[in-house]
């Protein structure tokens, strides 16, 4: 195993949740689980300093020590798309630091797991996405699908986004959100007739936008489904 990236339909359907709690899951297997926020926007204030806290969440459930600015090359201050936060601060995100990071972090783990920031194509600068950031860390993808009107297309589109930049569609997550939307179980078996596959595993409803502190059994179900690929 080297690790996954994990994207999502939009932002807010859950990437940090399935991330952090996948993260546990990989640990509880005795992986040495390696984690990655490779462009992350607002910031807290803590005692080490500025900080993200979708970062800090997925540091917090990792069992490899690492600095905080291989977890997080790109740490911008206003919470918003990350090309605009970027303009902001007066930086242009480029991929070489997120590279040379990963490097890093693999060579200290056996699985290394890496969040986007928002959906698929988010802008990172004035030419470039997350999707450029994937392909260029060369990871198999999973994609988290918020359930919610609206995410059938937002799926299907993203799914085949992936994959014409040829990489590998690892599976896909179904997050049930906090308040699950009308027809649930029929829109999730409608995206496992058009994917050809079922969810790699499914975040029950109402957990709120952070992985919980203990091991979830679907996310151990999860890594279980991915050890096996």
């Amino acid at each position: 195993m080297s690790g996954y990236f994990i994207t999502g339909t939009d932002t807010g359907v859950g990437k940090t949740l399935v991330a952090a709690a996948l993260t546990r899951a990989f640990v509880a297997r005795g992986l040495r689980t390696a984690v990655m926020k490779p462009v992350a926007a607002g910031v807290i204030q803590t005692c080490d300093g500025p900080r993200n806290d979708d970062a800090l969440e997925l540091l917090g459930a990792s069992n490899v020590s690492a600095p905080y600015e291989d977890v997080n090359p790109w740490l911008l201050s206003a919470a918003a798309s990350p090309h605009l936060a970027a303009r902001i601060d007066g930086v242009t995100i480029t991929i070489e630091p997120i590279l040379a990071a990963q490097r890093r972090l693999a060579a200290d783990s056996d699985v290394l797991l890496v969040e986007g920031a928002g959906g698929w194509f988010a802008p990172i600068s004035a030419t470039e996405t997350m999707a450029n950031v994937a392909d260029k860390l060369a990871l198999p993808v999973i994609l988290v699908v918020g359930m919610r009107l609206g995410c059938l297309s937002h799926a299907l589109l993203s799914r085949d986004a992936i994959r014409s930049r040829g990489l590998h569609f690892a599976g896909w997550v179904a997050n049930r959100l906090q308040n699950e939307m009308p027809l649930v179980n029929e829109n999730i078996e409608t995206l496992t007739q058009r994917f050809g596959r079922a969810p790699l595993g499914t975040v029950p409803a109402g957990l709120g936008a952070t992985a919980l502190g203990g091991l979830e059994p679907w996310a151990f179900e999860i890594s279980k489904n991915l050890v096996s690929l």
